[in-house]
């Protein structure tokens, strides 16, 4: 017998089931960015950048706050991703991002076997996305 591989779905149909399970865990006041951070998952959020990254991300933060530790500025850009969906009334950061591409691409950053994973390690589910 061969290994079940999981349903087909397209890409749409897997940002649909993350956004989804993602706003199931977020509270309101916590950024994807940072959940995926904390969690390791998905992109692994502001966790994927060594200090001097996420220091070059923010910049417009670091002139500021030159001397700002890397916990303080990730509350800040924590903060920051929360301000753009009120802003732009989107639901996620990886919706905003998806549209303005400032701190990265969002979903359009995702090939279709990460989203597969993706949708695996959020909710544990297997889908095969073409």
């Amino acid at each position: 017998m061969g290994k079940a591989i999981g349903e087909i779905i397209n890409r749409t149909q897997a940002i649909d089931i993350l956004r989804s399970e993602l706003l199931h865990r977020l509270d309101g006041n916590t950024s994807v960015c940072r959940y995926a951070a904390e969690h390791g998952v998905m992109c692994h959020g502001f966790a994927r950048w060594d200090d001097r990254a996420l220091r070059g991300h923010y910049d417009w933060i670091v002139r500021r706050h030159p001397r700002i530790g890397r916990k303080e500025l990730e509350g800040i850009a924590d903060r920051w991703q929360l301000a753009q969906l009120e802003v732009s009334e989107l639901p996620t950061s990886c919706d905003v991002e998806a549209r303005i591409h400032d701190m990265c691409r969002g979903w359009d950053d995702f090939t279709n076997e990460d989203l597969s994973r993706y949708v695996f390690e959020i909710s544990g589910r297997k889908f095969v996305v073409l």
